[in-house]
């Protein structure tokens, strides 16, 4: 039976847009919800007990305008709340965000993986069972990408600042040996031409979880019977508790 309620698909900020798309791209039948909170971004160094009230009220948000099912696309807020809010919502499917450390570190030849992330995903237990389980044999240089979700949000993505940026912090690891670097927060792929300059030739791989993602929710829409009928029209509505400015940047950054 087809259910043509929207999913919602929430992030601190713009971040999750990178989720969003991969979404959009994979499901172009569902309707979607983008809350991009906006007003407390970034959330990757508050505490986990603020972390997880924002995603409360975000999710309670989502839910209010009927989502049928909701993806966290946010690392810091699935490293914080993810067990709480599958809990609270257990009538809801939600979808967390992982470091996709596990293909990493199955892929690398040199066995040396970097993963950028927030200091809270860093710091969170999720990350730490992942790398435990599937980094017994690699080397795991995990380092926070410091100053890039403020980049993403200004939309400085194409400047100087942020060449010099990325180079300050991918560089090293690439001195180290890693050939395979895990982008661990949503906002981040956003700067992959500048990754991609700062590699150049090397023989090294970006991976990022948000195509996994997109899967995750196609197989849970099949699982529980929640997808769109064949000849739905998607339609794609932009939400934050930041002002209409930051609202309208939304929808620019997603549908540009």
């Amino acid at each position: 039976m087809a259910n043509n309620r929207p999913i919602g698909v929430y992030d601190s900020g713009m971040g999750g847009l990178t989720v969003w798309r991969e979404i959009r791209r994979l499901l172009p039948r569902e309707s979607l919800i983008y809350l991009g909170d906006g007003k407390n971004c970034p959330y990757g160094s508050r505490p986990a007990e603020e972390v997880r009230r924002l995603a409360d009220e975000s999710v309670a948000a989502l839910a209010g305008r009927g989502c049928k099912l909701v993806v966290v696309a946010c690392n810091t807020a699935t490293a914080a709340a993810i067990d709480f809010l599958r809990g609270k919502y257990a009538a809801l499917p939600i979808v967390g965000m992982e470091p996709a450390v596990k293909p990493a570190c199955l892929e690398t030849r040199s066995r040396i993986v970097g993963v950028l992330a927030t200091e809270r995903s860093l710091d969170g237990e999720l990350f730490r069972r992942t790398a435990a389980r599937y980094a017994q044999d690699v080397e795991v240089l995990a380092v926070p990408g410091t100053g890039f979700v403020e980049l993403v949000e200004q939309d400085l993505e194409a400047t100087p600042e942020a060449e010099a940026c990325v180079r300050r912090v991918v560089e090293p690891l690439l001195d180290r040996g890693a050939d395979r670097i895990v982008l661990g927060c949503t906002h981040y792929p956003f700067l992959n031409p500048v990754f991609d300059r700062v590699i150049g030739g090397r023989d090294v791989r970006i991976v990022d979880p948000s195509p996994a993602v997109a899967r995750r929710v196609e197989q849970l829409l099949a699982l529980h019977d929640l997808a769109a009928s064949e000849d739905h029209a998607a339609t794609y509505d932009f939400r934050t508790f930041a002002d209409e400015a930051y609202r309208r940047r939304l929808a620019a950054k997603a549908l540009g």
